[in-house]
């Protein structure tokens, strides 16, 4: 791996807010970096209904996260969230393959545009976005480099609910301004296939 560290993010559509309870990552030598994310993923909420949900960005960004430092390249990626809009308890596992890891090990020319200076990069990050229904996008992106979808994931209910069902039911809150847009529009589903 030709940098220290590489970084895990998670994003979410405008208003459809997402509480990443874990993301569990086994590096290619097989060693388990247990909450290598979790919390708020990023999201935008922009005021008076004005954003919009709908879709997949044509320029993903890699989203809110950390650092996994310590650990080799990505061999899978377990994460289970609360979409909040919903609410509903998701949990899947990406499987990140060798042309993945590829992509993230190659130094590529860019320009980067603002300081206008070429750079040697490298997509050191993965980028996931949560939508709801458990559907998952994953990218991998770099400083001054354009993102590379890499997958797309379907997760599954978890029936124990929030928390391993160790919270009586009870999810995080939902945003004054998340629950104004979903009342008025809904939740776009369909956008999101």
């Amino acid at each position: 791996m030709p940098y220290k560290s590489w970084y895990l993010g998670f994003s979410a559509p405008d208003y459809m807010e997402v509480w990443i309870e874990t993301a569990d990552v086994v590096d290619i030598q097989d060693r388990v970096f247990q909450r290598a994310g979790s919390g708020i993923a990023s999201m935008q909420s922009p005021p008076n209904n004005s954003g919009d949900s709908r879709g997949w960005p044509k320029r993903a960004a890699i989203g809110s996260g950390k650092h996994v430092t310590g650990a080799d390249l990505p061999k899978q990626i377990y994460v289970r969230w609360q979409s909040l809009v919903e609410p509903q308890t998701y949990l899947m596992v990406i499987k990140i393959p060798e042309a993945t890891r590829e992509i993230m090990r190659k130094g590529e020319k860019a320009f980067c545009a603002a300081d206008g200076k070429w750079i040697t990069g490298y997509r050191q990050s993965i980028g996931i976005r949560l939508v709801p229904g458990g559907i998952a996008k994953v990218w991998v992106g770099g400083p001054c480099m354009t993102p590379i979808e890499v997958t797309t994931v379907k997760a599954v209910i978890d029936p124990r609910g929030p928390y391993e069902g160790k919270s009586g039911g009870e999810y995080e809150s939902l945003s004054n301004e998340s629950k104004a847009y979903v009342e008025k529009f809904g939740v776009p589903y369909d956008s999101w296939k």
